[in-house]
């Protein structure tokens, strides 16, 4: 068995694990930016004096939708949209806070409602790809490590393939949230829920927010890169 390869990607160190560190970087201060901007405007009380969940209620009510649920779910921004189930599931700093920020992320999620609703096409792209991605994040390196072990290229490539799809749900994520949060703070200005000066602090909730998914989407693809880097140093050690 030719271990060439092996140990070009098993070496204690080589030039890609900057790649590594760059992403770890990027993701551990976007995550920092997003709890700390919803940290202070969590202390900030709106002035409509609306909870997040009443603000998701009048917002649904102003587009005529009155097929989804608005529910409380456990957790710390753990906020999501259900299509399957139709419900709004609104964390515990969220559902009952009539914070900017509560209302902010109510209305995010209130945005991905209106995109089911008018049938947005990167939405429907990404609930299509969701398998997929779920399948290639999983397999991809068992497939990777299976390529290594048994000095078998095709498996290698396969792998790379399979988390190159992961990151493809991800680019296809980036429009989904910048467009929800575009939706969201057009519609608490339309509604009056949020005054133009609330608006702004809103704004720049949903703008720290986007921004963990695109340096998720940058650790990725700094990943991604890692991997092509070391499979084309291991097909010319072969």
């Amino acid at each position: 068995m030719h271990l060439g390869g092996y140990n070009g990607f098993y070496m204690m160190w080589d030039p890609t694990y900057i790649l590594i560190l760059v992403g770890v970087v990027l993701s551990m201060l976007a995550s920092a930016r997003v709890k700390s901007t919803f940290s202070w405007f969590s202390r900030v009380r709106s002035m409509s004096g609306l909870t997040g969940a009443q603000t998701a209620q009048r917002i649904l009510d102003y587009a005529g939708i009155r097929d989804v649920r608005i529910v409380p779910i456990s957790g710390s921004l753990t906020d999501h949209y259900d299509p399957g189930k139709k419900q709004v599931a609104l964390s515990e700093s969220v559902y009952g806070q009539n914070s900017v920020a509560a209302i902010a992320v109510a209305a995010h999620e209130c945005g991905h409602v209106l995109q089911h609703a008018n049938h947005y096409a990167p939405l429907s792209i990404r609930a299509a790809l969701v398998p997929v991605a779920n399948f290639g994040s999983g397999a991809s390196w068992f497939f990777i490590l299976g390529g290594i072990l048994f000095s078998f290229q095709p498996l290698i490539t396969a792998g790379i393939i399979l988390f190159s799809a992961a990151v493809l749900f991800q680019i296809v994520t980036l429009p989904v949230e910048f467009n929800a949060s575009s939706r969201a703070l057009k519609m608490l200005e339309s509604t009056g829920i949020l005054s133009h000066e609330e608006n702004a602090g809103a704004k720049k909730v949903l703008t720290a927010a986007a921004l963990t998914y695109v340096a998720a989407l940058a650790s990725s693809i700094l990943q991604l890169l890692r991997l092509i880097i070391l499979s084309g140093g291991r097909r010319r050690d072969d």
